[in-house]
């Protein structure tokens, strides 16, 4: 199924040069890239983003850590999207994620661990909608998408 999910590379990313290198990791999987900007987030949309971790006591240190620098948003297209996307992230905690994530290749933290992805379908359309306007989502044909019709290409991906 073609999905769109909500990617946030991180202040730790941005500060140690690995947004190219992060990107680059969803690009080569194919993913295709409708929206990215960078922002400086402060404390009111931070904490709309994390309302589900109001009052665990990681929150402050969180919010804290995501408003420190800016960060890169990016909403990620392609079959089973957030899947896909949390799979190449890799376990929140980066020392505990497997090598070849991107937080097992490049992560030693829980916390900073350069990149948010969206958990799920309904996260996901509501992460969007917090960062994004619909006219910032663009369409485009990819290079896949120019080859191949929509419905050849749900039926290559149906055979999984």
């Amino acid at each position: 199924m073609l999905e769109r999910t909500l990617i946030i590379l991180k202040p730790d990313a941005v500060k140690r040069g690995l947004v190219g290198e992060i990107i680059t990791r969803f690009e080569r999987k194919g993913l295709k890239i409708i929206a990215m900007k960078m922002a400086q987030l402060d404390r009111e949309i931070l904490e709309k983003h994390y309302a589900e971790h109001k009052g665990k006591p990681f929150f402050e240190s969180l919010v804290s850590f995501m408003g420190s620098g800016p960060v890169v948003l990016a909403v990620l297209e392609g079959f089973n999207a957030i899947a896909v996307v949390r799979k190449l992230v890799g376990a929140t905690n980066g020392r505990e994620a497997e090598p070849g994530t991107i937080r097992g290749d490049y992560s030693m933290s829980q916390q900073n661990n350069l990149v948010h992805a969206s958990a799920d379908s309904d996260v996901a359309k509501r992460e969007i909608e917090l960062f994004f306007k619909k006219d910032e989502l663009l369409s485009y044909k990819s290079i896949e998408d120019s080859v191949y019709s929509k419905d050849e290409l749900e039926k290559m991906n149906a055979y999984e």
